[in-house]
C-alpha cells in the first residue's frame, strides 16, 4: 500500500534569511502540494495495476515536472511573488508588479527554481547571471523489490541563495551540446549556507564547519 510523504517540519532553518518576504511555510506547503499530488496520481496508477510516476518518468522529465509544480506551489503560497509569465523565461518566479505583465525574458527581481538529485544543490543552468537561486534536492526510490513496497520521492535538502556571475564556472560544450554554467566551489558554498531544509547528513559552509540540520 503507497504511503503519502509527509513534509518533517522540524528540519527548517528558522534561521534562514529569505527574500521577497518569503516564509518558511511558503517552503513546507509547496514541498507538500507536490507529495499530495504524487500520492493521488500513483495511488490511482497502482490501484490499476500500473507503474507509479516515478518509475516512469526519466530523470529530466521528472525534475522539469517537480521544478514547474514546486514554482507553481510557491507561487500560490508566497505573498509577492507570480509565475513568470515569459515561455522559458528567467527567473522563475518574478515580484508581482515589477516588470509588464509579469512577464521578461530576463530579469533579475525574483527567484529561479531548480531540482536535481545531486546532493548538495550542484545544479547545471543555461548561463552564468546574478540571481536569487533554489534548488530542490530530490530522491527517488527505484531499486526496491518488490516494487509495491518503494518508498515515496522524498526532498532531502532546499537551498535558497544570492548568486552572482563570478560564483558560476562555465562548461566544456560538445559539438551537439547546449553551453552550461555550473557553481563553482565558492558558489556552492555560498549556496549552502543558505540551507532551508535538510534531511541528509551536514554539509559544510563557506568556513567548512557543519551545518547541522534543526
Amino acid at each position: 500500500m503507497l504511503e503519502r510523504q509527509t513534509v518533517e517540519r522540524s528540519r527548517f532553518n528558522q534561521d534562514a534569511v529569505l527574500p521577497y518576504e518569503l516564509r518558511i511555510d511558503d517552503f513546507a506547503l509547496a514541498m507538500q502540494d507536490v507529495y499530495d499530488f504524487l500520492y493521488d496520481v500513483n495511488s490511482h496508477l497502482v490501484g490499476k495495476s500500473l507503474q507509479r510516476l516515478d518509475d516512469t518518468l526519466r530523470k529530466a522529465i521528472m525534475s522539469g515536472l517537480l521544478s514547474d509544480m514546486l514554482t507553481a506551489s510557491l507561487a500560490k503560497h508566497s505573498r509577492s511573488l507570480t509565475e513568470n509569465r515569459y515561455h522559458n523565461g528567467h527567473p522563475d518566479l518574478l515580484v508581482r508588479g515589477v516588470y509588464p505583465s509579469d512577464a521578461i525574458r530576463s530579469g533579475e527581481e525574483g527567484v529561479e527554481v531548480k531540482t536535481t538529485m545531486k546532493g548538495g544543490g550542484a545544479v547545471d543552468t543555461h548561463g552564468a547571471r546574478p540571481q536569487w537561486m533554489c534548488v530542490f534536492v530530490y530522491e527517488v526510490d527505484r531499486t526496491t523489490e518488490p516494487a509495491v513496497l518503494r518508498e515515496p520521492l522524498i526532498f532531502r535538502e532546499v537551498y535558497l541563495a544570492r548568486v552572482e556571475i563570478e560564483d558560476f564556472r562555465r562548461n566544456a560544450r560538445g559539438e551537439l551540446g547546449t553551453r552550461t554554467a555550473t557553481l563553482d566551489r565558492h558558489g556552492i558554498a555560498k549556496l549552502r549556507q543558505g540551507w532551508i531544509y535538510l534531511l541528509r547528513p551536514p554539509t559544510l559552509t563557506a568556513q567548512g564547519s557543519p551545518v547541522e540540520p534543526a
